[in-house]
C-alpha cells in the first residue's frame, strides 16, 4: 500500500529481457539506502518487488503483463521514474491510498504553464471515466493528484511548482503514456452496489 507521495525520482539505468523475466535497474541513492530484498516499491505508481540492491541501485523483475500494462517500455534509459516505498503504519498519511496496481495507460494531452501552476490533462479510455469525480483522487505515474476536470474520456489536474520539481512528471510531453490508478474506494463501491441491489 502506498500514498502517492513521491520520495525520490530515480533514473532508469537498464530495462531488458532476461532469461526468466524483464530486469529493471534504477539508480536510487535514497530509496536503495535501506532497501531489503522482497520489499515493495512503487515505480511510476506500479508496485514492484526489490530483487537486488547494489551501488545505490534497485533491481526489479517484471512479468510480460506488467510491461504491457505500464509505460516502462516507453521510458528511455536515463529517464526519470517516480519512487515511493511502501506505507509505514503509525505515521502521517498524506495523499490517498494507492495500491500500486495500474488500471490502464493514459496519454498526455496537455501539460502547460498557466500562471505559476501547470495544467495537466490526460486522455483515457471512456470505460474508465466512471471512476473520476471532480475533487476526487487519481494517481498519475504514482503521484497522488486531485481531479480538477472529469471528462468523458479525459482527466485534468493542476500541478503546483513543487510537484513538478520533485516528480518525473516534469519530463512528460504531449503524446507520452502515463500509468493511471483510479481511486480504490470507487472500484469497491462499483463492485458492491450490484450485489446489494440484487
Amino acid at each position: 500500500m502506498f500514498t502517492g507521495i513521491v520520495e525520490e525520482t530515480g533514473r532508469l539505468e537498464a530495462f531488458a529481457r532476461g532469461a526468466r523475466a524483464w530486469r529493471m535497474e534504477i539508480a536510487a541513492p535514497r530509496a536503495s539506502a535501506d532497501a531489503v530484498l522482497g520489499e515493495s516499491v512503487a515505480v511510476n505508481g506500479c508496485c514492484l518487488t526489490v530483487v537486488g540492491t547494489a551501488g545505490g541501485r534497485l533491481h526489479f523483475d517484471l512479468l510480460e503483463e506488467t510491461r504491457g500494462l505500464t509505460n516502462f517500455s516507453a521510458t528511455p534509459v536515463g529517464g526519470l521514474v517516480n519512487l515511493e516505498r511502501s506505507l509505514n503504519f503509525g505515521g502521517k498519511v498524506s495523499g490517498h491510498f494507492v495500491s500500486g496496481h495500474i488500471d490502464t495507460l493514459g496519454t498526455v494531452e496537455v501539460l502547460e504553464a498557466r500562471g505559476s501552476d501547470h495544467y495537466f490533462r490526460v486522455r483515457l479510455a471512456p470505460a474508465f471515466a466512471r471512476y473520476l469525480v471532480p475533487k476526487g483522487s487519481i494517481a498519475i505515474d504514482g503521484v497522488s493528484l486531485t481531479v480538477a476536470e472529469a471528462g468523458e474520456a479525459s482527466a485534468a489536474v493542476w500541478l503546483i511548482p513543487h510537484t513538478l520539481a520533485v516528480t518525473a512528471l516534469r519530463e512528460r510531453r504531449p503524446g507520452d503514456p502515463v500509468n493511471l490508478e483510479f481511486d480504490l474506494l470507487a472500484k469497491y463501491v462499483e463492485k458492491l452496489l450490484p450485489a446489494r441491489s440484487s
